[in-house]
């Protein structure tokens, strides 16, 4: 009786009353000194008994039985243990029915095929991101330059007989290679531990444990530790919008409907043959919103990048009439998942300065990024999935019918300053039989690649942080598999080492100049040139920084959709100067013709297309080219 005393019950009201941002404190297993034993909690109120059963114990289900507490929590408390030995709870359900259940809190847990939780402490590793920490806090990702590489730990690089690498023997191999890339952010696929691996993470069933096929949970904090040693923040895919079924996870976890909706088409995701949180649920409130905040805290990660937003805020994703039901006003938001990602990012963002959210959310839901107290939901950026499919849709056309669709190249700037967001090309548009990203670009062997680097070119000077999945960054020609590692034997080849060094080049482009970077959230940082030259299939634009010492810097993007070389092309300019070519993605360094635009250029007082100034150039094949542009003295500064 003086163990379970110990268990404070103000953890326990917390928890219960959704208000919990550090459950893990309480549940699951702890040891405790002043007892030298170790503590179980776990939520089952509907079960009939519980015990915790092991390879300490030979699995006994009457060793170690469970006192039932308050809040519907049973406790047990157990001397003799050590790091690594394997539990489950054996549940006898309500349905009477004897379920043997891993740990919802469990910090580790066994290698699949094994489906056990295991006693781990956290303490132990010793940080040295100390400084980074300090920066992080202080900054403002909004107007910083972000560059994410994303990428799957298992198929990135395997070692030759094909097997994983641990988080630290990934570590430095992978800061290095992104660090020389000049990716600012790594963004990770889903590491919470996952039975399945042709899920590639997102069917979790230890949400607090690190996948063990890399390591410990101390492998993964080295491998942050040495990421942000080196300047590169850590993004996690996070998974709080379905769960599977799987017999040792969430699902009927005391014999009723605990984490799930009791009725299927509350609780059921059949798309995904999957079940649906119930966000309505205190409990449940606090077992998300603890999960999110223990990666921050203990594995000092930089964002969570929420996977499948809209399958969370609206009840009728991918369902037909009749099989979800409808709120409470006969609409069709989840209220309750709408509340849940307001606490979730309002919990986040300010226990973590300059951490970030990220919504995978494909609908035209409004004011994801805008803050709660304005009726938003509270994310730092959002994908632009609208971008991202029109100008796949663009580029895989043929170059003679790209003049009747260049409404796919202009249309995202309708709406670019509504949300702020990602422009990611992630691992979802080079799977199952999408084709990868330079096999969707029309054309013959070279058109394809020469397209691609324009194509990177006009996302890189888009208003818009950038997300590339690996293999995009050297044109990797077959799709993905998640069983193979990367087809890094392509750097032989001079195209693909070529496409390598520009997407390099980009980067370095990008966090050099703040005129792409600084304001990629109003028109005052973008102002169309070229923006209707459908026959041509060219555009151009303006992009400008916040001024620094009395100065804006003025970029000009320049980009050419077909293989024609355009001689004598004129652009409208805001005023007189000089424009200097500075990157131009048709050199012959990158695998170019090696057409350029003419050196130093003169913008004259020729009016055109409504702006009081032009400038005439030749504008390479399937290219994209920045200038500097500097006004005359006497010039204005470029209006929006």
């Amino acid at each position: 009786m003086r163990e379970i005393q110990s268990i404070c019950q103000d953890d326990v009201y917390l928890f219960n009353t959704g208000n919990a941002q550090k459950a893990y404190l309480l549940m699951g297993c702890h040891y405790i000194p002043e007892l030298n034993k170790h503590r179980f909690c776990v939520w089952a109120p509907n079960a009939r008994s519980v015990s915790v059963v092991g390879d300490f114990n030979g699995w006994d289900g009457e060793a170690n039985p469970m006192e039932r507490c308050q809040g519907g929590i049973f406790a047990a408390f157990i001397p003799g243990l050590k790091d690594g030995d394997t539990y489950k709870y054996l549940i006898c359900g309500y349905d009477g029915q004897r379920h043997y259940k891993a740990d919802p809190f469990a910090f580790y847990s066994e290698l699949r095929p094994r489906t056990a939780s295991r006693v781990w402490a956290l303490d132990g590793y010793e940080w040295q991101d100390g400084d980074y920490l300090e920066k992080r806090a202080k900054s403002d990702p909004l107007h910083r330059p972000m560059s994410v590489y994303e990428l799957h730990l298992g198929s990135w690089r395997l070692k030759p007989d094909g097997a994983c690498y641990t988080y630290r023997e990934l570590a430095e191999p992978l800061a290095q290679y992104v660090k020389k890339m000049g990716f600012t952010h790594v963004e990770l696929m889903p590491i919470a531990e996952h039975p399945f691996d042709g899920s590639w993470g997102y069917q979790v069933t230890g949400y607090y444990s690190v996948t063990a096929r890399y390591g410990t949970p101390q492998d993964f904090m080295y491998f942050v530790d040495v990421l942000h040693q080196n300047g590169i923040a850590v993004l996690v895919d996070w998974v709080p919008g379905h769960f599977p079924r799987d017999e040792q996870g969430l699902r009927q976890f005391d014999g009723t409907a605990l984490y799930e909706h009791q009725d299927p088409r509350q609780g059921e995701q059949p798309q995904w043959g999957t079940m649906l949180f119930n966000y309505g649920r205190p409990e449940v409130m606090s077992f998300l919103i603890s999960n999110a905040y223990f990666f921050f805290e203990q594995y000092h990660i930089d964002g969570l990048r929420v996977d499948a937003v809209s399958s969370m805020i609206y009840l009728n994703f991918c369902k037909e009439e009749g099989q979800y039901v409808r709120n409470r006003y006969g609409g069709t938001d989840n209220i309750e998942a709408l509340e849940f990602l307001k606490r979730f990012n309002s919990t986040i963002l300010s226990s973590f300065p300059g951490v970030i959210t990220v919504a995978e959310e494909s609908s035209a839901y409004p004011m994801i990024t805008k803050p709660p107290y304005d009726g938003g939901l509270g994310f730092t950026f959002k994908w632009d999935m609208g971008f991202m499919n029109d100008m796949l849709k663009y580029m895989e056309l043929d170059h003679l019918f790209k003049k009747h669709n260049h409404n796919y190249l202009t249309f995202s700037m309708q709406y670019a300053f509504s949300e702020n967001y990602v422009l990611a090309f992630s691992h979802d548009e080079v799977v199952h039989g999408k084709h990868s990203m330079v096999d969707k670009m029309f054309g013959d062997y070279w058109q394809k690649f020469a397209s691609l680097r324009a194509f990177y070119g006009y996302l890189f000077a888009h208003p818009g942080k950038k997300l590339l999945f690996m293999g995009n960054e050297f044109a990797q020609f077959i799709e993905w598999n998640f069983t193979k590692e990367l087809d890094w034997f392509l750097l032989e080849y001079d195209s693909h080492r070529t496409m390598s060094e520009y997407v390099r080049r980009l980067n370095q482009f990008y966090q050099k100049h703040r005129a792409f970077y600084e304001i990629d959230d109003s028109w005052d940082g973008f102002r169309w040139l070229n923006v209707d030259d459908k026959d041509n299939s060219v555009v151009a634009f303006l992009r400008l920084s916040k001024p620094w010492r009395g100065k804006v810097q003025q970029i000009v993007s320049l980009t050419n959709f077909t293989p024609v070389v355009r001689h004598h092309y004129r652009i409208a300019m805001p005023g007189k100067g000089v424009l200097r070519e500075l990157l131009n993605s048709d050199a012959p360094e990158y695998g170019g013709s090696g057409v350029t635009c003419g050196g130093e250029l003169r913008a004259d007082g020729e009016p055109f297309l409504g702006l009081p100034a032009s400038v005439e150039l030749t504008a390479p094949p399937l290219a994209t080219v920045y200038f500097e542009f500097i006004p005359d003295p006497d010039e204005e500064p470029a209006a929006p």
